[in-house]
């Protein structure tokens, strides 16, 4: 006998496990009562209205703000009549703190959202000058790289504007998520509340991007971001999100899923912590003998071989005159194994260089990313730097190009 699981039944039952995890409550069964009263309650009140249209001349007119009693202009009843008449959605940057009302309320499945062509695109315009701004904070996003050109237009388009002022809450732990982040200038502070205390974990120095996990798994936000002075960054809003880079990662997951359960350092990993792992990857690939780390760089990467072998090469700081320079091969990886994490764990520039064997391919995941999702891997990280002393240990009689 075969039973047919029910549409939407597997994003509930996802949805009330990630609250579990995240709050621990000491009774499973009243909190389930609570989590889904909630739920149906917000179902139920959640008002289904058509999203009003702008002409482009009236967008151009908005300014963005992120003052709290910021709301959208009132439109003429000409306007009106007229605003659905646009093949396009010309919208105003929403106000920072007109939050939603319910996350969890909103669980999206891409897997029942079929693209037919007919969606609204929603546009704000740009100048040029704009544009190659935010093209140039954006060229380095994992998240964007899976999509194809007409995808990534498609993202810019529906991106705005916003600055910052010092000390400004771009989100708050705790917040529905609204909006995802890419950085374009400005140091941003990362701060998770422990036991009533914020506590600063990391910051964004002028790059990045955040804001990802609460829109991929309708969770609250697990952190808050504060400007440190003034900057700009990039949003884009939760349903463009959703549509282009929530769906596109779906088609991602089916591909790497079962390969980043192979790699023997994420096993320790629970199945949820897995799988936003593969959301934040992103893949690049390597031609026979392309330099894909250089000995000496700031690391911003940590890499995992789908395809192919890599070489790690190192220069000798113990050999004189001509050999001081010679690179020595001290390891290979191959598909399933890491590399670039050492940096990362240490938090000292690359200790080695790293090169592409053949035709290779990457898994790729910044720094920030690293951090989130795999801290409880670093302890497995660090029982391998023992390994990699004794390696220069063998070739060099010292280990003190690793520690140096």
């Amino acid at each position: 006998m075969s039973i047919e699981i029910p549409a939407g039944l597997t994003d509930l039952l996802k949805g009330y496990t990630v609250e579990v995890l995240r709050s621990r409550p000491p009774d499973l069964v009243e909190f389930a009562i609570q989590y889904f009263s909630r739920l149906k309650e917000s179902n139920t009140s959640r008002p289904t209205s058509r999203p009003l249209n702008l002409t482009q001349s009236q967008t151009e007119r908005k300014v963005v703000s992120f003052e709290e009693d910021a709301q959208p202009s009132e439109l003429s009843a000409d306007e009106e009549d007229d605003e659905f008449s646009d093949e396009l959605h010309f919208k105003p940057p929403p106000p920072k703190f007109n939050r939603r009302v319910s996350v969890c309320a909103e669980a999206y499945n891409p897997d029942d959202d079929v693209d037919d062509g007919n969606e609204p695109r929603i546009v704000h315009p740009k100048a040029d000058q704009q544009r190659q701004r935010l093209q140039e904070a954006c060229k380095d996003i994992l998240l964007f790289k899976t999509l194809d050109p007409e995808q990534f237009s498609e993202v810019l388009d529906a991106m705005f504007e916003v600055l910052v002022k010092p000390e400004e809450h771009i989100i708050d732990q705790g917040d529905d998520g609204d909006n995802f982040y890419v950085i374009e200038r400005g140091v941003y502070d990362i701060l998770v509340k422990k036991d009533g205390v914020n506590i600063c974990v990391g910051k964004y120095d002028n790059k990045g991007s955040f804001g990802e996990l609460a829109l991929m798994y309708n969770t609250p936000r697990a952190a808050t971001i504060i400007a440190k002075q003034q900057g700009a960054l990039w949003a884009l809003d939760r349903a463009t999100f959703h549509r282009l880079i929530v769906r596109n990662n779906a088609n991602k997951r089916k591909m790497y899923e079962a390969f980043v359960e192979s790699v023997p350092l994420l096993k320790s990993l629970e199945l949820s912590e897995r799988m936003k792992i593969v959301d934040v990857l992103g893949m690049k690939s390597f031609k026979d003998g392309e330099l894909i780390i250089s000995q000496g760089d700031e690391a911003h990467c940590f890499y995992i071989v789908e395809s192919g072998v890599v070489k790690i090469m190192m220069k000798s700081k113990t050999k004189a005159g001509p050999m001081a320079n010679e690179e020595v091969e001290i390891a290979r990886c191959s598909r399933g194994q890491y590399f670039g994490e050492l940096a990362l764990v240490t938090n000292k520039p690359r200790a080695a260089s790293v090169y592409a064997v053949g035709e290779t391919k990457c898994l790729v995941m910044d720094v920030q990313a690293f951090e989130r999702l795999l801290g409880s891997c670093k302890e497995i990280m660090k029982r391998n730097i023992a390994s990699y002393e004794e390696q220069l240990v063998a070739l060099f009689g010292s280990s003190a190009d690793l520690r140096n």
